[in-house]
């Protein structure tokens, strides 16, 4: 048992290491469990939950999230646009979220999937610098997948 100013009080029968505890105005808590025999402190139980669960919510706040953000493209997608898309994807790839790229196919648009992969070959080489390709283009029925995540800063 481990008193409230840290002195240690050795191994003690669990009636009188309540009665220590009482006699303080403390909590007894068993600190380590599963040692032969438990070690058990005496201190205030809401104090000790209030300084781990700070300690818990600060290390909480130091964790990035990394979100997935998506940019949709069709096949025709015209030059200005595509420029305007692809600012938008470096712009996402910089603040550190993983980007997922789709080309959707309507209509008679499926008979021409070549222009949709030639598509992602021209995002893919103009991001080449800022992003991993995480999982290559794929056909999921009417949609090709791109799925990008910014490489790693020294």
């Amino acid at each position: 048992m481990i008193g409230a100013d840290g002195h240690q009080h050795g191994v003690l029968p669990s009636k009188d290491a309540l009665a220590i505890a009482r006699e303080a105005g403390l909590d007894m808590v068993e600190v380590s469990p599963n040692v032969e025999p438990p070690v058990c402190k005496v201190m205030d139980f809401g104090r000790h939950k209030f300084h781990t669960s700070k300690k818990h919510t600060a290390s909480k706040k130091k964790q990035k999230k990394v979100h997935l953000k998506e940019i949709k493209f069709r096949p025709g997608t015209e030059e200005g646009d595509f420029n305007v898309k692809l600012k938008k994807i470096l712009g996402f790839l910089e603040k550190g979220d993983k980007v997922k790229i789709t080309i959707r196919f309507r209509g008679r648009e499926m008979m021409h999937q070549e222009l949709g992969v030639e598509m992602m070959r021209k995002v893919e080489a103009a991001v080449v610098d800022q992003a991993v390709v995480e999982q290559d283009a794929k056909l999921e029925g009417r949609q090709i997948f791109l799925m990008l995540a910014p490489k790693k800063k020294r």
